[in-house]
């Protein structure tokens, strides 16, 4: 039984679908004034360098990489989070055991508001 405001984050049928890039998913739960995307990563994957005017908030809560961002090269480990202002570059690359991220916008990115692929519009 679904309950409206009330999620899983175990349930693929959840939130709306978005292919970032090959072997990067990310189920997308938007409110009014932040946004939740759990974003899978494959192993050996890598999500090309971008911005947006959102700030984001990223936690890894499976896995591990490297968090790129503003030229800065970061390893992260399960339980590492991080603060990304509004329109710094920034990407990631996964290693062997692949990563599932919790981010976070505020405001939230328009572009996520429906299904489609990349990290834009």
């Amino acid at each position: 039984m679904a309950i409206e405001n009330f999620f899983n984050i175990d349930d693929p049928s959840q939130g709306i679908f978005r292919q970032l890039a090959e072997g990067i998913t990310t189920r997308i739960f938007s409110g009014e004034q932040a946004m939740l995307s759990l974003v899978r990563c494959e192993a050996n994957t890598a999500g090309r360098i971008h911005s947006h005017p959102e700030e984001q908030w990223g936690m890894c809560l499976e896995g591990s990489g490297v968090r790129i961002q503003d030229g800065i090269e970061v390893p992260f480990k399960k339980g590492d989070f991080w603060r990304t202002p509004g329109g710094v570059e920034h990407g990631i690359r996964v290693g062997s055991d692949g990563a599932t991220v919790l981010d976070i916008f505020a405001p939230p990115r328009e572009e996520y508001r429906k299904p489609g692929s990349g990290f834009g519009s």
